[in-house]
């Protein structure tokens, strides 16, 4: 087994055989994406594509949690943005997911506890997911007036159950429900977490490199045939408009961020929708 990189990176990275295994590694911030952790993610998967050794890619979180979506904090501190802006940066986040998607080895997400908002987007690119049963998934998004940046969710769940999660913004989605929806692949006891998305990597990593890579490639190919580039494209733009209009909700949510913390904005948020649960 290779050893992790240092400590204080954002993004750690192992080597077990044929399987690289990256770690998302915020973990006081619950993994959050802020510029920094997906810059170091995509030089990690960069890397990993440019070695014949490295056959399948581990994905998981460090600490608490898989992800908890994009780091609110780092867009309270940006403040109000204008169309350009909100365009570059959307663009460049839902590029990110389908470099993950695109990518030639497979990439396995190794799913524990919260995977929300753009956790579950960032699992959603990966080719497959191993969730714990504590684990929990969502989008929460439009409680606080902001859209799901990369609309991956219908081509793999389908319309209906997608209008579902995301225009409730149920957070609160259990690991056996995402297993039946076809969020996941597989649900194992949280103790079995590891080995299982391992051994499973493992298996993979037993055929040949080419014949799996082009395997990978022609599946995608159904939904690149059936317009899903397209689609997200519609996505960026039509989500531009939602974080543009600074409706009141958003407002709210980036002032209480500024002045008191994000664990009190979540908390004004989940009142609104839980009367305080």
């Amino acid at each position: 087994m290779g050893e992790p990189e240092r400590d204080g990176a954002v993004l750690l990275s192992e080597d077990i055989g044929p399987v690289r295994r990256l770690t998302l590694n915020r973990p006081a911030a619950l993994n959050a994406l802020n510029d920094e952790l997906l810059e170091a993610l995509d030089a990690a998967l960069d890397a990993a594509a440019a070695r014949d050794d490295v056959r399948v890619v581990i994905l998981r979180g460090a600490g608490r949690a898989f992800c908890a979506g994009y780091d609110l904090n780092q867009d309270a501190n940006e403040g109000v943005k204008d169309a350009a802006a909100w365009e570059r940066e959307l663009r460049r986040d839902n590029d990110r997911l389908l470099r993950i998607l695109r990518h030639p080895k497979p990439v396995i997400a190794s799913v524990h506890s919260y995977c929300l908002a753009g956790g579950t987007d960032l699992m959603l690119a990966c080719d497959l997911a191993v969730a714990a049963d504590d684990a929990y998934f969502g989008y929460v998004d439009v409680r606080f007036g902001s859209g799901v940046v990369s609309m991956i969710l219908p081509w793999v769940v389908g319309v209906r159950v997608a209008k579902e999660l995301v225009l409730s913004g149920d957070d609160r989605v259990p690991a056996d429900r995402a297993l039946r929806t076809g969020l996941v692949n597989r649900v194992v006891p949280r103790e079995m977490l590891e080995p299982a998305t391992l051994a499973l990597a493992e298996e993979i990593a037993k055929n040949e490199p080419l014949v799996v890579r082009q395997m990978k490639a022609s599946i995608n190919r159904a939904w690149e045939v059936a317009g899903m580039a397209e689609a997200l494209e519609a996505n960026v733009r039509l989500d531009v408009e939602i974080e543009t209009a600074n409706l009141p909700a958003r407002d709210e949510f980036r002032r209480i961020t500024q002045e008191r913390g994000l664990k009190a904005a979540i908390a004004w948020r989940d009142t609104r929708y839980r009367g305080g649960e």
